[in-house]
């Protein structure tokens, strides 16, 4: 081994022993990392010591434990404790009502156990609209004794006190734990009137005594299955998310279809489960920390849409100095009741429940907002059917995007008549010629004053207003059970053929229905294109464009077969309103009188020099020319 290979090899020593030295870590680094470590060993230690108090709670309420009853009584005082006499009880309910909601209370976990919504019903069905029952959704908070015991509320019995009445009509229960003769927790529930918020408020006193001193916040599983409300489970899938805001109000979703989790370090606001048309949303007054979100689609056979779980945290006060403020909105996604939940509450402190409600890409929900919803509003408030609501919507927004249709139209007229000029441009420049025959068409739009986006640009307005009501309508909860002709629920699809055996092709272009509005719209809108391809100058050569356009229709019909039945019907009268106006522009608009103001306009402008994007573009292309000129030239060099 040479000198110099000694020296390299030492000099990597010193390297590799400088960089371990340098990023060794810090005394506070490596008390960090053990606390992490045992923080994780006392999180699985509380997990296993709390399914075991959750396995001896179960089995004792179903009277499965094969002892007597001094053996019973010792293993449920060694692993609960005080909290012994609240296990093994008959589980009883408390119903509160307002003219809204009908809620039912567990006195097992001392948790909001059922919820019916008595102005909805689900699909097929007269009954109030149940949100959840007992075996669909849970609730638990632990808790941590003095002497280390872990446990869940979820296990223990509260005791339900009187429905007390407030002066303001809202309707108190209170749900109290009480271990000792001076130590309880009580689970406050404010029912308020007409509304379809529940406040919940955590209240202990003297729990010091009981629960361990350092507890000063509750690890909270809030656990939901969503069941199949709707008819079309395709748009139910779509629109049922886990939703969460942050306390800055940015509001995230977990992916709609597919299993998903995240860790949120963050503090949040509030977290939705949310369905198509129906959440049930839980809100914190200071935040919910350290928050795990799972989602996970079920299976269309199961009879539910998604399943969703949360681990979070909130503060919690053992001496009772200050309660743990919580709400619930068990309620429609409709967005103005979401909305005037914003009403008297500083910017800041909002909780946006309205982002629940999906409006499309940022302009889009601009628009819908501004424009769509509150006319769809003041429109059903005049007692109107659902179908002349969405009639004179039609109406007025062909009216206000009217002048860029017609803007549009006369455009398509002007290139129409001036095809056989093109089409001579066209003959004198050959295709070698390419930059010649542009420059040339460019100076002959120049003259007649026509303007090669004035056709394209009336539409690129009019595309954000028909996006709006793209979304609007799937979302629009005040579809749902409206019926129109022969579609029973505007909401959804309106089959009017099904099938339940798997047709090749038809089975995967069309699923097992066919929705008559879907197909009314499909045909007027194959009507409509062969109106629009008559009114255009197009090219011989161009026959694959042409059958494209004839296929567009088709394609249409394969995308909203499943979409609600509103929309082909707000899209079938857009499109015979289209019609229609077609019709009164060419009967407005002569080919002949536009082609000699055309004329005029050429011979008006033929010594007038190019001016804005003309100039730009003729210049343009007089510098392309200039550049392959000198190309070529050093080519021959």
């Amino acid at each position: 081994m040479d000198k110099n290979t000694i020296i390299g090899f030492s000099l990597i020593a010193v390297i590799i022993i400088g960089f371990s030295f340098f990023n060794r870590p810090s005394k506070e680094e490596l008390e960090r990392r053990q606390h992490y470590r045992d923080s994780v060993q006392l999180v699985r230690m509380a997990a296993e010591e709390a399914q075991r108090a959750s396995q001896l709670a179960e089995a004792v309420l179903q009277d499965s434990v094969s002892a007597d009853s001094e053996q019973l009584q010792q293993s449920l005082q060694e692993t609960f404790g005080v909290f012994a006499p609240f296990t093994g009880q008959e589980t009883q309910t408390t119903i509160v009502e307002n003219e809204l909601l009908t809620l039912r209370f567990s006195n097992k976990g001392g948790r909001v156990s059922e919820v019916l919504l008595k102005k909805y019903t689900a699909y097929n069905d007269s009954l109030p609209l149940s949100l959840f029952d007992d075996n669909e959704q849970t609730l638990n908070f632990t808790i941590i004794t003095q002497n280390n015991r872990i446990l869940s509320t979820k296990d223990l019995f509260f005791t339900p006190q009187e429905v007390v009445m407030q002066a303001d009509s809202s309707q108190q229960l209170t749900m109290r734990l009480q271990p000792t003769e001076d130590a309880y927790m009580d689970f406050v529930y404010t029912i308020r009137p007409n509304s379809y918020l529940v406040d919940m408020s955590i209240v202990a006193h003297n729990m010091q005594t009981v629960l361990a001193p350092n507890q000063r916040s509750l690890e909270t599983l809030w656990e939901q299955w969503i069941p199949q409300q709707e008819n079309g489970r395709k748009f139910e899938e779509r629109y049922a998310t886990l939703d969460y805001m942050f306390t800055d109000q940015d509001v995230e979703k977990l992916s709609e279809s597919k299993k998903d989790e995240k860790r949120v370090s963050n503090r949040l606001r509030w977290i939705a489960y949310k369905d198509q048309f129906f959440s049930t949303v839980f809100i914190a007054d200071d935040a919910f920390t350290s928050t795990e979100l799972f989602s996970e689609p079920l299976h269309k056979n199961s009879g539910y849409v998604k399943h969703y779980r949360t681990k979070t945290s909130v503060g919690f006060d053992p001496t009772g100095a200050e309660a743990t403020n919580l709400h619930w909105y068990f309620g429609p996604n409709h967005y103005n009741t979401l909305k005037s939940l914003n009403t008297g509450v500083e910017k800041a402190e909002r909780w946006n429940l309205q982002e629940l409600v999906p409006l499309g890409w940022k302009i889009v929900a601009w628009i819908n907002r501004i424009l769509v919803i509150p006319m769809f509003d003041l429109f059903s408030s005049w007692g109107m059917h659902i179908g002349w609501v969405i009639l004179l919507m039609t109406l007025v927004i062909k009216l206000i995007i009217l002048p860029f249709t017609f803007t549009s139209y006369r455009s398509t007229a002007k290139m129409r008549v001036l095809k056989p000029q093109i089409d001579a441009i066209n003959e004198k420049y050959p295709p070698e010629k390419m930059q010649e025959r542009q420059q040339a068409t460019m100076a002959l739009y120049q003259k007649a004053g026509v303007s090669p986006l004035s056709g394209c640009l009336p539409m690129l307005f009019q595309f954000p207003v028909l996006m709006a009501m793209f979304w609007f309508f799937p979302t629009a909860i005040e579809l749902r059970g409206q019926s129109l002709f022969w579609a029973e629920d505007l909401s959804t699809y309106d089959a009017i053929i099904t099938w339940t055996a798997n047709i090749p092709f038809i089975s995967w272009f069309f699923g097992n229905h066919i929705s008559l509005f879907c197909l009314l719209m499909t045909i007027a809108n194959l009507g409509y294109t062969v109106i629009n391809m008559q009114s255009q100058a197009t090219d011989p050569n161009m026959k694959f464009m042409k059958w494209m356009m004839y296929l567009m229709p088709v394609f249409f019909m394969y995308i909203f077969n499943d979409y609600a039945a509103g929309l082909s019907y707000y899209y079938l009268l857009s499109l015979a309103f289209t019609i229609i106006q077609t019709y009164i522009f060419r009967w407005s608009i002569n080919d002949e009188k536009l082609l000699e103001e055309m004329k005029r306009k050429q011979a008006k402008n033929a010594k007038k020099q190019p001016s804005g994007f003309m100039a730009r573009l003729e210049k343009m292309q007089r510098e392309q020319q200039r550049q392959m000129r000198e190309r070529i030239n050093q080519g021959k060099r």
